[in-house]
């Protein structure tokens, strides 16, 4: 007994040494190093490798990933302001009650750069980004979804943030003298090439799933494109040879594979005008099929407004909605189908639509509930379920909204017609299908047929077969040659094949549609393929046309071929009719 208690002893002493080891000395790209606690790390809580444990111990230790069920969106944006204001709010809640809408976007870290609500976050509170519009932010989603029902986003600016600049210059856009670059509006953007920024980010969305929002929703995951900023520089230890879109893909991935697993879908807002321009695409640093590979949700801002005269062919897309809102999204599918192609997941498409009248243009209307539901219907046509209204000053246009029952039966009238389009496109391709195969099938009868049949048995000589083809085209190329040869030898089909030797070309006489003269009528397209009977019935053509060992002695008014007539001009060779075996 006591001999085992001593090798007990011992192995415990040896377990107790491994523990408080050094740790494996481990590298990684910056752009791969992912910020988690000891435990998520694999490391005990002095950094060392820690003692190996169980599955079973391990799956319970390990809080289940919540579960998230996804929704249908048609919501409408809310600045803070207006989310923390009761009355502001108990007047929209008002009118959204009943209605379709069943989601709303609100800020929680606005464009200011201040985040709206108390948060306990050590780099919100290091840079005393708070600003508590809202002063009780679980309370709020929390009353918006159990008595409104409504699925609760939280939007969350990225990249251009004014309040950093004050309290962290040195993650901003910098120019060559060490300021800090201001777009015209006078606010400063964030560095995206900075991975601070990105856990950052990261860290107002983890808030935001802990105060029970259903989404993280990125703004401004891009890069500023105002006049001016090809004067910032970027620091090489920032970028290490990345680009613009590289950068914001990757910060994209960062931020999805980090928030995912907190309950939280993912998503972010792009330009539409990246959607099928690369120009536009390296500009921003937004790639879009790239982008949506890593996102739950993927909101093109297609405003029609923000076209420039011109885009898909509008003059005005401002004063169309519908063909506007139809085309980009058009160009949304066709722009992610290709990306699909190689299996990967791809975002849900979600586009913010214009609930603004844009009066600052030359060419503008005035938006409505027509406009309103032509841009909804437009989304719908274009095989997409999902939408989001902004309007900044969160006025929105309610007579342009349906209710909850005329929507449902939108809704099953739409799948409906989507179904009976699919199942027709479906019926189309089988029919297809089945006459490209009924159409290979012959082709392969036919060939083999050939194959199997002796030389010369079709129809009638192979030689006749041939020499009739050359009547055929001969013919329609040099009808006075025709009847020349017709006149001499009776008609016979000997002396038209002579018309058909000097046709067209003056050499061989090719075929009427390829080898006539201009303006002549090509030949059609079947005597081309097909030599022809007297009476006008195509037949066959197997095998080339037996040569001609030797001509009669032909009268002196014709010709030999390649010789000239009395007056120096070429004139048909007629080859008198004759039996031929």
């Amino acid at each position: 007994m006591k001999k085992w208690l001593l090798v007990g002893l011992c192995l415990l002493t040896l377990a107790g040494c491994r523990r408080y080891g050094a740790p494996e000395d481990i590298t990684s790209p910056p752009e791969e190093t992912t910020e988690m606690d000891a435990a998520e790390a694999g490391l005990g809580s002095d950094g060392a490798s820690p003692i190996a444990v169980s599955a079973a111990e391990t799956e319970e230790e390990t809080e289940p990933v919540p579960e998230k069920t996804p929704v249908k969106v048609k919501g409408i944006y809310l600045s803070a302001p207006a989310a923390g204001s009761g009355e502001v709010m108990d007047g929209i809640l008002a009118q959204l009650a009943g209605t379709e809408i069943n989601a709303v976007v609100i800020d929680l870290k606005d464009d200011n750069g201040r985040v709206t609500c108390a948060m306990d976050s050590p780099l919100v509170t290091e840079t005393e980004a708070s600003k508590a519009y809202v002063s009780d932010m679980p309370g709020l989603i929390k009353r918006l979804k159990e008595d409104y029902g409504l699925y609760v986003i939280a939007r969350v600016v990225a990249f251009r943030d004014p309040w950093l600049a004050e309290k962290k210059p040195e993650w901003c856009l910098k120019l060559p003298d060490g300021s800090v670059f201001r777009d015209r509006s006078g606010l400063a953007w964030i560095n995206p090439y900075k991975q601070e920024v990105w856990d950052y980010l990261v860290e107002i969305g983890t808030q935001a799933a802990a105060m029970g929002f259903d989404e993280v929703q990125f703004d401004y995951i891009r890069f500023c494109t105002e006049k001016g900023v090809g004067d910032v520089v970027f620091d090489e230890a920032d970028t290490r040879g990345r680009s613009k879109t590289d950068v914001i893909t990757e910060f994209t991935a960062y931020a999805y594979d980090r928030l995912s697993p907190q309950g939280v879908f993912v998503a972010a807002d792009v330009f539409g005008a990246i959607i099928g321009s690369e120009i536009d695409a390296q500009s921003v640093g937004q790639v879009y099929g790239e982008m949506a590979s890593h996102l739950d949700y993927i909101c093109p801002m297609i405003y029609p407004s923000h076209y420039g005269d011109g885009n898909f062919g509008i003059e005005h897309p401002d004063m169309e909605p519908y063909r506007t809102i139809l085309a980009a999204l058009q160009g949304s599918a066709k722009e992610l189908s290709a990306y699909g192609q190689d299996g990967r997941r791809l975002a849900t498409v979600r586009p913010w639509l214009q609930d603004f009248t844009a009066s600052y243009l030359k060419h503008y209307i005035k938006y409505g509930p027509e406009e309103i539901r032509a841009q909804i219907q437009a989304t719908y046509d274009a095989g997409y379920d999902e939408w989001l209204l902004w309007s900044a000053a969160c006025r929105y246009t309610w007579g342009g909204i349906k209710s909850q029952e005329d929507a449902a039966a939108e809704a099953e009238a739409i799948a409906q017609s989507r179904a009976a389009a699919a199942e027709s496109a479906a019926a189309a391709e089988a029919a297809s299908r089945a006459e490209s195969e009924a159409t290979a099938q012959a082709e392969r009868e036919a060939a083999e047929q050939s194959a199997a049949q002796p030389e010369g048995s079709s129809g009638e000589s192979t030689g006749e077969g041939q020499i009739e083809d050359g009547i055929q085209d001969g013919a329609a190329a040099d009808p006075e040659a025709a009847q020349q040869a017709d006149a001499l030898s009776g008609g016979g089909k000997a002396a038209r094949f002579a018309a058909g030797r000097t046709g067209g070309t003056g050499e061989t006489g090719g075929s009427g549609g390829e080898n006539s003269a201009a303006g002549d009528e090509p030949a059609l397209a079947s005597e081309q393929e097909a030599g022809g009977n007297d009476d006008g019935s195509l037949y066959e053509i197997d095998g080339p046309a037996p040569a001609l060992e030797s001509l009669p002695e032909l009268p002196a008014h014709i010709s030999p071929a390649g010789s000239s007539g009395k007056d120096g001009t070429g004139v048909s060779t007629v080859i008198p009719q004759m039996q031929m075996n």
